[in-house]
């Protein structure tokens, strides 16, 4: 069972996944933030985002399947990178350079806990290369911390309610991806894994945003198993 809206927060009511996003920014002034919640099935939800670019910048980590927030996951602590032109942070190299070309200048990512589990992760850019100092790296682990809850919350109603309003900035749930995933998997005799892979792959090749290419795929309008890639 998902703990109660934090108050101290969830400053809004109803709660506002996009006053949760702000907060972040305020207290740590960064220039943008955004939210995204994991679920058990793998499912990403992202709730919120200030702004284009960390939407973007979010979604990217989703296409390409590396960044901070999924070193944040895995982990379960602070990712750092207070310059992302500096070779290009060879952690992520196809993100660090995606992401200095949108505007980015410094990415950190702080994983979101509800006890030993990290659920989702909170990702914070600046568009100038900056260090957080070790005070604001608590604050914000803190934050992270005590956002969870609200944030799975928010995430499960919004799964049980399709046509529920999301944040203008943040990219919709992404069922679609999860269904073309299943799809690709049929039409090539994959693993899901690898039927994700593939679609990742197709995203990539063809520069389209990985929600592009799922909704092809889910409209019928691409079959992988014409393909030639």
């Amino acid at each position: 069972m998902v703990p109660p809206l934090d108050p101290e927060l969830a400053a809004a009511s109803p709660f506002s996944p996009a006053r949760l996003c702000s907060l972040f920014v305020d207290a740590l002034h960064v220039s943008g933030a955004s939210i995204s919640v994991f679920g058990r099935d793998g499912q990403q939800s992202t709730i919120c985002a200030t702004d284009a670019i960390a939407s973007r910048g979010e979604a990217l980590q989703f296409e390409l399947g590396e960044g901070p927030h999924w070193d944040a996951l895995a982990t379960g602590s602070p990712v750092l990178s207070a310059d992302i032109s500096t070779g290009l942070d060879q952690r992520w190299p196809i993100f660090a350079a995606a992401a200095h070309q949108i505007g980015m200048g410094a990415v950190f990512a702080f994983p979101m806990k509800l006890g030993a589990a990290s659920v989702g992760a909170v990702d914070l850019y600046c568009v100038n290369a900056r260090w957080l100092d070790p005070h604001q790296i608590s604050l914000a682990s803190s934050m992270a911390n005590r956002a969870a809850a609200s944030a799975a919350q928010h995430a499960m109603k919004s799964a049980e309610a399709p046509g529920s309003a999301e944040h203008e900035m943040a990219p919709a749930l992404r069922r679609e991806v999860h269904q073309a995933t299943g799809m690709v998997q049929a039409q090539l005799d994959l693993s899901a894994t690898d039927a994700f892979a593939r679609l990742r792959a197709h995203s990539f090749t063809t520069n389209q945003p990985l929600d592009r290419v799922a909704h092809e795929v889910v409209s019928r309008q691409l079959d992988f198993s014409t393909l030639n890639d």
